[in-house]
């Protein structure tokens, strides 16, 4: 799992999933020997959280106001989150406050310049201009970190897998034949609460008509591009001389 090789976790230490969601990436992590705490503003979705990782400890809270101590956190992990906080510089000082200095802070995003290269926007352009519009670009990011006290040490684009087993947005990128499944939109955000019916029908017609003459082949491939379909971005929290 990349998210860990970025984190470089020590099995002693304590780790932070904020914005977990119901959990796949805390319990991932957790399986693997790791001391997380999963934060999420959603009751709901800690509740099934909490069914599935029963030894896990969840806690109800936002990026803005974290339930927890000064430097309580050895690092942290952001993963498909940040487009929904409210304010990019509150919510990286809070962060930066339950951080020990020199903790890691792992962000898996995506930039509005990488999915304006989806090939999602040639079925769906408007839920797909929808979720570009709430992405913050690269530059943003980087700016509101150095000013919470982060430095990034590290960025790596990600290219979306065939064996991949989440399903994010972009997760159906060799895999197209996903978003025909209702279950599949049902657990994407842009399409369960960005799209408009609509254009989800016709887009989804279309698509499968192409997809069974085959000229889906050469649609995706004007979408071919270098940019990466994701963004790791490692940021360390400073350590300022107090003397």
């Amino acid at each position: 799992m990349q998210v860990v090789y970025f984190l470089n976790p020590h099995p002693s230490g304590l780790y932070l999933d904020i914005g977990c969601g119901t959990g796949n990436y805390t319990i991932a992590l957790a399986n693997k020997g790791l001391n997380f705490v999963g934060v999420e503003p959603s009751e709901q979705m800690l509740m099934e959280a909490r069914k599935r990782g029963e030894t896990i400890l969840w806690l109800q809270g936002t990026a803005e106001q974290i339930p927890a101590d000064v430097s309580n956190f050895d690092g942290v992990i952001a993963t498909l989150t940040i487009h929904h906080w409210a304010n990019l510089l509150k919510s990286f000082s809070e962060l930066a406050r339950v951080i020990k200095p020199g903790g890691r802070f792992v962000i898996f995003t995506a930039t509005p310049h990488q999915m304006g290269h989806y090939w999602l926007n040639h079925y769906f352009p408007q839920m797909l201009q929808l979720s570009i519009s709430q992405m913050p670009a690269f530059e943003v990011i980087k700016n509101e970190l150095g000013g919470a006290g982060f430095e990034i040490s590290a960025t790596e684009k990600y290219f979306v897998q065939d064996d991949l087993q989440d399903t994010f947005l972009y997760a159906g990128k060799n895999k197209p034949q996903i978003y025909l499944d209702e279950a599949v939109r049902k657990g994407i955000s842009s399409f369960a609460a960005l799209a408009n019916a609509e254009e989800i029908r016709t887009g989804l017609l279309k698509l499968q008509l192409d997809l069974e003459s085959g000229k889906f082949t050469d649609i995706k491939k004007t979408y071919n591009n270098d940019f990466g379909d994701y963004l790791f971005i490692v940021a360390e929290k400073k350590i300022t001389d107090n003397k």
